[in-house]
């Protein structure tokens, strides 16, 4: 039987968890297995880089800090070797790395996520890994915003030079 301290320490982590799982935007439950410490730091200092909060964690751990909230339903994926990847800004980045890391890695794999408090299936989120990233969308956007802008200078220059040709 664990001691008192045991207990209260992981009532700890479920609570520090549960926490930030609430936080999140996004995350993304993987299977790590079978990955090199030096594939695992590449991949934990890309993470890192956009803001992702990254770790291993024990299924029961995971369980009990889901219990009773919409992401209950994970429980089923928490077998094996689990770690979680939390976004508290942006909705694909966690999904986009890691699935490209699981493209390129045999033992590492998806086991299920959650969107905006809610549980999505791995179609959902290998969708949202090809996405754009957020800096692509923006440009995009402000490209389609200044092409009538543009359209409407070169039309007013256009009406300039035509006055100036004709003042000659």
């Amino acid at each position: 039987m664990p001691n008192a301290v045991v207990l209260q320490e992981k009532q700890k982590q479920v609570e520090a968890i549960a926490e930030k799982i609430s936080g999140a935007v996004t995350g993304v439950i993987v299977d790590y297995k079978g990955i090199s410490v030096t594939d695992d730091t590449v991949l934990r200092k890309e993470l890192r880089e956009n803001n992702i909060d990254y770790f291993v964690v024990k299924n029961t751990i995971l369980r009990r800090a889901i219990a009773g909230t919409d992401l209950e339903e994970l429980e089923s994926v928490l077998e094996g070797t689990t770690a979680i990847a939390l976004s508290n800004e942006d909705y694909t980045a966690a999904a986009r790395i890691l699935n490209k890391y699981a493209e390129g890695h045999e033992n590492f794999n998806i086991k299920g996520g959650f969107l905006d408090g809610k549980v999505v299936d791995i179609a959902t989120i290998k969708a949202l890994a090809e996405l754009p990233t957020k800096e692509v969308l923006l440009a995009t956007v402000l490209s389609a915003f200044q092409a009538p802008i543009a359209a409407f200078a070169r039309a007013v220059q256009a009406i300039v030079d035509k006055g100036d040709e004709a003042a000659e």
